[in-house]
């Protein structure tokens, strides 16, 4: 494997970021979205803000999709533009509200009438005046894990769509509010690219109500949602970003002069990440078990949902293979990266590679049982 005897010198639990892997992913972006003038991409930031991957992606062009208060100075420090900027969340707080309004951003998505009521408050006592999308729950399914859903009537997130014309109306009647768009994001890890077509057509379905009552904002945002391949990392390393977008401007009815927005995250950054350890034990009984020095506080995702990624010892001389539940150190049993995965003989000692950990992985790690946080290193 390339860059195999580097990685041997690195002190592990680590990340390891293919920045060239990133500039091609974001070049695809870039030149996919560039076929519609209209659309605007905004890189969901929860997804990894690490400052050096931020830089780089800011440095593309695209604008940030933060869900935090300082998610919103991160992304301002790390070269986004606050023109750029949409701050979505269901929890928004009063100091993180006058944050953003006081850094001038592009948009808040708001998620309930109670937020819209207090955003115009502080807005009025900053003198300001604040823009926001209405965050509509489509009632779309997403075909994905439930704990990544987000577009059903019973999810947290979103104005359910028999509230929509009431809130708006309320809306539009605050002082200090610019109601300039509507907001959607159904889930994650979506690879179906039939889903983003329905929720398309709904997009359209709740557009043409507007319309009918006279409402036509300037701005609609389908958020993200593009899934990737965690099973083969080296088959398709950069997400489908031409389809998902050729996709949505086949089905999706823009008003005139109307702006269209995206809020991908994972797809942009899962690949280019790897967390990569080294084998502490092999432990012997009823089954296999390969332990490893990184666990749940360095990736997450697995113990979290039961989220798969491809694992590889990349050291091992051996031609055969053998099973393995391949678990951390942590003092939990959820601690474990996979069952029963297959891996060349094993040995304590050898590297081993959890593949497309870029996005929920450094971002989403702890001190749990106080241990450190995993060291970082980038291919250039």
């Amino acid at each position: 494997m390339k860059y195999i005897d580097r990685f041997k010198a690195f002190r592990t639990p680590c990340y390891y970021y293919d920045i060239e892997l990133l500039e091609k992913t974001l070049n695809t972006i870039v030149k996919s979205a560039s076929k519609y003038p209209n659309f605007h991409v905004h890189y969901a930031v929860k997804a990894n803000a690490n400052p050096r991957i931020l830089g780089l992606i800011s440095s593309y062009g695209l604008g940030a999709d933060c869900v935090s208060g300082n998610e919103v100075l991160r992304a301002l420090q790390c070269g986004f533009p606050a023109s750029g900027i949409v701050y979505a969340g269901v929890g928004k707080s009063d100091r993180e509200i006058e944050a953003a309004l006081r850094n001038d951003i592009f948009c808040f998505n708001c998620e309930s009438l109670p937020e819209i009521e207090v955003i115009n408050e502080i807005a009025g006592n900053l003198g300001k005046k604040a823009k926001i999308a209405i965050r509509v729950n489509p009632n779309v399914d997403a075909h994905t894990h439930a704990y990544i859903t987000t577009g059903l009537e019973e999810n947290k997130f979103g104005i359910y769509l028999t509230d929509l014309d009431r809130v708006i109306d309320q809306a539009m009647t605050f002082p200090n509010i610019e109601v300039i768009g509507l907001h959607f994001h159904i889930g994650s890890q979506i690879t179906d690219l039939n889903v983003f077509k329905a929720l398309a057509e709904r997009v359209n379905e709740i557009q043409d109500s507007l319309e009918a009552r006279g409402i036509v904002l300037p701005n609609v945002n389908l958020g993200g949602g593009l899934g990737i391949d965690y099973n083969s990392p080296y088959s398709e390393p950069v997400a489908n970003f031409e389809g998902y977008f050729d996709t949505i401007a086949k089905y999706l009815r823009p008003r005139p002069g109307q702006q269209v927005h995206f809020e991908p995250g994972r797809s942009v950054v899962a690949h280019c990440g790897d967390l990569i350890a080294r084998v502490l034990y092999v432990k012997e009984g009823k089954k296999k078990f390969a332990i490893l020095d990184a666990g749940m506080s360095d990736l997450i995702r697995p113990a979290l949902y039961q989220a798969y990624h491809n694992i590889e010892n990349i050291t091992s001389e051996s031609n055969e293979t053998e099973l393995y539940d391949v678990v951390g150190p942590i003092c939990e049993s959820s601690d474990c990266f996979g069952k029963d995965v297959e891996l060349k003989k094993t040995k304590r000692g050898d590297m081993v590679i959890l593949h497309s950990a870029g996005a929920y992985g450094e971002v989403m790690a702890s001190e749990y049982n106080l241990r450190d946080l995993p060291s970082i290193y980038y291919s250039k």
